[in-house]
């Protein structure tokens, strides 16, 4: 009898733990570790492959079998300064040579990158000793881009974003701000896109805000019937693919809300030789990318994938206060966090007064940082701190590149030879230029795999046709920047875009569909920006010659 009664206690502890496993409510089972890894399609793995024997191929050919023509007459008058030193010091033949492997190492890259045949951290160390041995670049120059101050600031950001995860002020704050703002499905879209936007201003790191908001919006998903996979509904399309949508999007508000953004900044400052503060990036970005996102969710909502009547309601009993409940669960704020928002909003103020007192973004976010850090007076220990070193010298890899393409000039000498072998004189219109420009910048970012990288290509290139046709730098440099976070049409356009699209709840034709009609849309918001806004503001000049 004793033992039937005990079998009886451990099947229902063992029913009760299957259920407690298989709760859609438990916000614990969506965090970064415990999401099912996706199976690759048929198509992945063999671009997995393939990809491997193809970058070896495409490498040597072009390293050691292709003659490129425009580099033979290279103008020195043309180079910027530092590819005329090199021209000089090794003359115009081995110059032509370093190019020539420069463009062979970019092209293997990015086969590599985005085929996956090697982990992206690999390809990146690849590409570095493969600048050093083939003499692109010297041994300092190519292993000292891991020191570069946008790195610093990466790992800084996870130190203050872990800060935030560790004594929960991240999740409060968002949970909180559901609780309070989400009574029905548009105010929650609603309120996805201003906690993405406040949390930008604080975690320059899209994917460490990926891994704070996942598990919130996976319960909301799952209150409104959408638990992916077979469950899957155009709720969670929405809901997913709108925070990915706004990650991406809210950290171009800021020069501070991606590395990228301060890389952009530090480019252009260096070519008009005027630092670009938080506050001027912010009163032009701002505005443009809260457009963007409210754009965002009416096309995601009304257009593409349209709320059903029930699938605007919760369906599962409740099910909102599952999020009221793990909120108070938090308990009362306590002094850590208090400790922790204190810290933030130091580093804020700071961020946005560099106008007043000319300490750089990285320098405020090491104070933060150090502050953090310290015994008795900070928040977190160095063991609390999660820094992705991986993506960390995935990142190396994409400066490393840049500083080729600016030791070779390569995309300015690619770029002359393209508009001079298409006819383009002095006299090419502006608003031709700012087109070309911009949708180049955008649309590269369906096979680029690095912001960064995008960066370190367009960024120079939009100065150097500037330049060129003699128009002001930050006229087609910084509508260029504008469009370095378009970065959500495919799962390996980014670190966000991989991430969700392990929840499973859509497809690559739901995200393709979604982002490239997304993306043609931020391409005519950015031309009809340079006609008016950017105009207003004085980076365009006459609204790009039209008006």
């Amino acid at each position: 009898m004793e033992k039937d009664e005990i079998k009886n206690k451990n099947l229902e502890i063992d029913k009760n733990e299957i259920k407690e496993k298989d709760n859609p409510l438990d916000m614990s089972k969506y965090s970064l570790n415990t999401l099912p890894k996706k199976e690759p399609s048929k198509v992945e793995k063999w671009m997995a492959i393939i990809g491997g024997p193809l970058a070896l191929v495409v490498f040597v050919l072009l390293n050691f079998f292709t003659d490129i023509s425009f580099l033979q007459n290279i103008d020195p008058a043309s180079l910027s300064k530092k590819a005329r030193l090199i021209y000089d010091s090794v003359g115009a033949e081995y110059f032509t040579s370093q190019n020539i492997s420069m463009l062979a190492i970019f092209i293997a890259a990015i086969i590599l990158w985005i085929t996956e045949a090697i982990p992206n951290y690999l390809t990146s160390l690849i590409v570095i000793i493969s600048l050093v041995l083939t003499g692109v670049l010297s041994e300092v120059d190519a292993y000292h881009q891991l020191g570069h101050k946008v790195m610093w600031l990466n790992i800084l950001a996870f130190v203050l974003a872990s800060m935030l995860v560790k004594t929960g002020v991240a999740k409060r704050f968002a949970l909180w701000f559901i609780v309070r703002f989400g009574k029905n499905s548009s105010s929650i879209f609603l309120s996805f896109i201003a906690i993405n936007v406040i949390l930008s201003a604080f975690i320059s790191a899209t994917t460490a805000k990926a891994a704070i908001l996942l598990p919130i919006f996976m319960v909301v998903a799952a209150v409104y019937g959408a638990t992916g996979g077979k469950n899957r509904n155009n709720f969670g399309r929405n809901i997913v693919l709108q925070n990915l949508l706004q990650i991406n999007l809210a950290a171009g508000a800021f020069v501070t809300g991606s590395g990228a953004n301060l890389l952009a900044a530090a480019l252009i400052s260096g070519s008009i030789g005027t630092d670009i503060f938080f506050t001027d990036w912010m009163k032009i970005a701002f505005p443009v990318s809260i457009g963007m996102l409210i754009i965002g969710w009416v096309v995601g909502t009304k257009i593409i994938f349209p709320l059903k009547k029930n699938e605007r309601v919760p369906q599962i009993p409740g099910g909102t206060d599952a999020l009221k409940k793990e909120l108070d669960k938090m308990g009362r704020i306590n002094f850590e966090e208090i400790r922790s928002v204190i810290i933030f909003i130091s580093v804020l103020a700071l961020w946005t007064t560099d106008k007043l007192h000319g300490i750089s973004p990285t320098a405020v976010a090491f104070v933060g940082a150090v502050v953090a850090l310290m015994p008795r007076i900070g928040v977190v220990k160095w063991n609390d701190v999660d820094v992705p070193w991986h993506l960390l010298l995935f990142s190396a890899g994409a400066y490393t590149l840049g500083a080729g393409f600016k030791a070779t000039d390569l995309p300015a000498l690619s770029v002359d030879a393209l508009f001079n072998s298409l006819g383009f004189g002095a006299d090419t219109p502006f608003w031709l230029l700012y087109v070309i420009l911009t949708g180049g910048m955008l649309y590269s970012a369906l096979v680029f795999q690095s912001k960064t990288m995008r960066t370190l290509v367009f960024v120079p290139i939009a100065i150097g046709v500037a330049q060129k046709f003699g128009h002001p730098i930050m006229s087609l440099a910084f509508p260029v920047a504008m469009l370095i976070e378009h970065v959500y049409v495919l799962p390996f356009n980014s670190k966000p875009a991989l991430l969700l699209y392990g929840t499973d709840h859509y497809s690559w034709s739901d995200t393709f569909k979604f982002g490239i009609i997304m993306m043609t849309i931020g391409w005519i918001v950015s031309i009809v920006m340079g006609m008016t806004f950017y105009k207003y503001m004085d980076i365009t000049p006459n609204g790009l010659g039209i008006f």
